[in-house]
């Protein structure tokens, strides 16, 4: 077992590196990589960002939003939280499945007295509660497999940023499906800091011993940045690869009225767009329509997009900014 670990936290240079280890560093090894993100949502390679997650909360908190290459549903990150990916030769249809993978993290816990079970198709929990999730991907004869471990997790932030939208949204996305989360460390005796229950972690996964720890050389940080530059790091993957949706959004503003708004998304941009309500001033004119036709659902597209518009005489007393906020709420 070739032991990897990364000194970054930024979700969208971890699952590049994940990539480059599993692209490029030579088959017949067995790699492990433990890692961690600081606050970010991992969305599966096909869903829907907008469905999964509360989209002006992840804004307004700074949570990074990153599309990952395998299935399966969306997690949040943060640095309470422990990654890893094993990456081995196989196929998954082969004798290699997931509880193979997961056996380590079971042994762990078990060896600090917790009785936890894998339970469905991929989760772990404890007590009915979920504190790993994992998924897997498969290509040219090799299987990445990754999980993720709520050790000391911020739960509130979890549920809030992949709290279910209110607005109506259909899509063909694979929808997460939502559990019970918790902790580990809240069922320990004797709770250990988030570093040392990573050490046991990574003891346990190379099998009690002391395995070979890869040092990354300059060639391959910079084939992981370039990785990151075109892929993981672009609105392009991360949102604009959401499948084909319509939205439904209403909201009221003070001063304004009621603004119903309907939009047909793909790939991302904006297709077509409707406004309904009670709202007082002339409704969407040619030009604001015009605007938002095939524009990025994203802070900055949006406001370049409106900027020439005059959004007061279509709806008085609303301003640009609000009604990007509304779009994107």
């Amino acid at each position: 077992m070739v032991y990897l670990e990364s000194h970054e936290t930024a979700s969208d240079y971890n699952l590049a590196l994940e990539q480059y280890v599993f692209d490029r560093m030579p088959k017949g090894e067995s790699y492990l990589m433990l890692w961690q993100n600081r606050s970010a949502v991992i969305i599966g390679k096909y869903q829907n960002a907008l469905e999964e997650l509360q989209a002006d909360y992840v804004r307004e908190h700074g949570i990074q939003v990153t599309r990952r290459l395998s299935g399966g549903g969306a997690v949040y990150h943060d640095l309470g939280n422990i990654n890893y990916t094993f990456i081995v030769d196989g196929t998954l249809d082969s004798s290699m499945n997931l509880s193979e993978f997961c056996r380590p993290l079971l042994d762990t816990l078990r060896e600090l007295g917790i009785r936890a079970e894998l339970t469905g198709r991929n989760d772990i929990c404890i007590d009915g509660k979920k504190i790993s999730g994992n998924a897997q991907y498969s290509r040219d004869g090799r299987i990445m497999h990754h999980g993720t471990i709520l050790y000391d997790s911020d739960l509130s932030v979890l549920k809030e940023a992949l709290r279910v939208s209110s607005d109506k949204i259909v899509s063909k996305g694979i929808k997460s499906v939502r559990s019970r989360v918790a902790n580990i460390r809240d069922y320990m005796d004797c709770p250990v800091s988030v570093q040392e229950f990573f050490a046991l972690l990574r003891r346990r996964m190379c099998g009690g011993k002391d395995a070979k720890t890869y040092r990354w050389t300059d060639t391959d940080l910079k084939e992981v940045e370039k990785i990151r530059a075109e892929r993981y790091g672009t609105w392009e993957w991360n949102w604009g690869s959401s499948p084909s949706c319509t939205i439904r959004k209403e909201r009221r503003i003070e001063g304004c009225g009621s603004i119903q708004v309907y939009l047909d998304i793909q790939n991302g941009r904006i297709g077509n767009c409707e406004f309904y309500g009670d709202f007082f001033g002339q409704g969407p004119s040619g030009r604001l329509l015009q605007a938002l036709k095939g524009c990025q659902l994203s802070e900055e597209a949006l406001e370049r997009a409106l900027a020439p518009v005059d959004v007061g005489s279509c709806f008085y007393q609303l301003s640009g900014k609000q009604l990007v906020e509304l779009l994107l709420q």
